[in-house]
């Protein structure tokens, strides 16, 4: 059953009419990249995520990822190592990577489009060159020229894969707590040892070669997280022997049961030391911001496909009349589309997807700039606008991405709860999505304990201007008015942060949660005027239908609906602080 179409259109809008992605073919990095370079690309992407990877999702959750103790192998279910090999020969590995290396040089901003697709149609799958990336943005920033040389080519070009490895049974968030040590061999190189847990992609069957990408702590070092070190420890090493870095175990877990989630057990395997010595979680928070990213990216994915099912589902199935009346006055009952309740379901779906597609294109098009633009000034804007947006987009997208699902779900009734459609599977592979790469809670504290006070304060300037630019197209005098109040009870909630969490970070700590939606959704609500003002640019109103364009100005006016009310009841939670919430003792709950 094909129930996914890429959102082609949907996609195009935001990226060339609102955002004018063309724009970077103009920096001398991405000359190649014109508008209908990017779409041509769209559309292949398209074509893998529809005819390759969508077919064996569901055979993927069934069959699972399957481990041999005697030979510490894990077998990937099938079909997906003949959809590797068609993702890797296409060149899709290497298209954000650099051409020094044997990447295609293109736009971060279209690898997040081709991302989302990957995502909408098989997030398992996505898995295994997700990481890969990050650690391709990792080495080309921190690792010796001679480690570049040894492990780029081949990781951008999809012949090896890369992982991550953090976490360990003791601990997840607070990192200083890691045991895994690495001591140095005359060599130069260092015997790494201990454990590590929920290891995507540690072993599988897709390559020949893996590259682990290792946090330890050297003998001597700091203590706590000042004390950790990088290392990349390949699978396999120069001279085709086995590095002793061997999978312990799968971890038998909720969804993403094509993805292969492994203990890893480093018994003395040889590494390397990537970057300075404790300079290990710096390093790796290159990896994990564009990890972060693409998590959000995870819950649009899985949102927009749940959106289309649910919406097929309601034009179809026949329950009921309509309250005003026999629409199908042919049949015995309406398709379920006619009733309010539904249409309250898949709305609130519609606006909160083509609102943080265009939340994602935006931070994927200033991480562009912040890197290739020609002005020194205009890329560190983006760069101010891209940090503070990382954790909006990975925390918003994936908690409002799972929730769309549910919905989706919901207005499915019993039939949605079944096998026989996606939107369960979909519905279970999301909810890691606001786990890892760092909890929503720790993104939350991420915008207010680092990303509002860096530069003296700068970031959130750089984005109220960001916003207000945005707008300048607008002249819907309501959207305009709505956008002001959404701006004001921001501005509202960050001066009660100022002048409070100094005083006492665990004010910061009670409205982190509440203060990051309150960021979201007024990027959202500027989006959408944005958006609802595209559509009457008549170069806009050319080339799509009349009903697309129509829903965008309609969704605009429910997404105001919905969300403009709750603005005030954030900004009340936000200054209450930690009352009620630190009140109580331990005993008491």
């Amino acid at each position: 059953m094909s129930h996914y179409k890429a959102p082609l259109d949907n996609i195009n809008f935001v990226l060339f009419d609102v955002l004018n992605s063309g724009q970077l073919a103009e920096s001398p990095a991405f000359t190649e990249a014109t508008e209908e370079m990017q779409r041509a690309v769209i559309e292949e992407a398209a074509k893998l995520a529809e005819g390759v990877l969508l077919p064996i999702n569901t055979s993927g959750d069934r069959e699972e990822c399957q481990f041999d103790p005697d030979t510490k192998t894990v077998k990937t279910p099938n079909g997906f190592k003949a959809a590797y090999e068609h993702y890797q020969q296409g060149g899709w590995s290497g298209l954000s990577s650099a051409p020094e290396f044997g990447g295609q040089g293109l736009p971060h901003l279209l690898k997040n489009v081709v991302d989302e697709m990957v995502c909408s149609t098989n997030l398992s799958f996505g898995m295994y060159p997700g990481l890969s990336h990050g650690a391709i943005d990792l080495l080309q920033q921190h690792g010796t020229e001679a480690q570049k040389q040894t492990y780029l080519p081949k990781l951008i070009q999809g012949i090896w894969t890369g992982t991550m490895c953090l976490t360990e049974p003791q601990c997840g968030t607070d990192l200083g707590l890691i045991t895994t040590k690495a001591e140095e061999n005359p060599d130069g190189s260092y015997a790494i040892s201990g454990t590590k847990i929920w290891i995507t992609g540690g072993e599988h069957d897709l390559v020949d070669n893996i590259i682990h990408l290792v946090l330890a702590k050297i003998p001597g070092s700091p203590e706590g997280s000042k004390g950790i070190s990088l290392f990349v420890v390949p699978k396999v090493l120069e001279d085709g022997s086995r590095n002793p870095a061997f999978c312990g175990g799968l971890e038998h877990k909720m969804g993403i049961k094509a993805s292969a989630t492994c203990v890893m057990n480093f018994e003395n395997a040889k590494g390397w030391l990537v970057g300075e010595a404790n300079q290990g979680l710096k390093c790796m928070f290159t990896m994990m911001n564009a990890a972060r990213i693409m998590v959000g990216i995870q819950g649009l994915g899985l949102a927009e496909t749940a959106y289309q099912v649910s919406l097929g589902f309601a034009k179809e199935r026949l329950q009921s009349r309509s309250l005003s009346g026999p629409q199908n006055k042919s049949g015995k009952a309406d398709p379920i589309i006619v009733h309010p309740d539904v249409r309250r379901m898949l709305l609130k779906q519609k606006v909160l997807i083509e609102g943080s597609r265009a939340m994602a294109s935006l931070a994927g098009l200033h991480f562009d700039l912040s890197h290739h633009h020609a002005d020194s000034n205009v890329r560190e804007r983006s760069d101010d606008l891209f940090q503070l947006l990382t954790p909006i987009v990975k925390s918003f997208l994936t908690d409002e991405g799972y929730a769309c699902v549910d919905a989706g779900l919901q207005s499915m009734g019993g039939s949605g709860f079944t096998q026989d459609w996606p939107v369960e599977q979909l519905l279970r592979d999301g909810r890691i999505a606001r786990i890892y790469e760092g909890t929503n809670g720790i993104q939350a504290m991420d915008l207010v304990g680092r990303k509002l006070t860096m530069k003296g304060g700068k970031l959130p300037l750089t984005y109220f201007n960001e916003m207000r630019s945005l707008l300048s197209i607008v002249s819907n005098e309501s959207h305009l008015k709505h956008c002001e109040g959404f701006l004001s009870t921001l501005q509202s909630a960050l001066s009660w942060l100022g002048q409070n969490a100094s005083q006492d970070p665990e004010q910061a700590g009670a409205v982190a949660s509440t203060l990051l939606r309150t960021f979201a959704l007024t990027t959202l609500a500027v989006l959408w005027a944005r958006m609802a003002a595209q559509t009457q640019q008549a170069e806009t109103a050319k080339q799509y239908p009349a009903a697309f364009l129509e829903g965008k100005r309609k969704a605009a006016e429910h997404f105001f609906r919905l969300y403009a009310p709750e603005m005030e009841a954030l900004l009340s939670d936000i200054k209450s602080g930690k009352s009620s919430i630190m009140d109580f003792s331990v005993e008491e709950f």
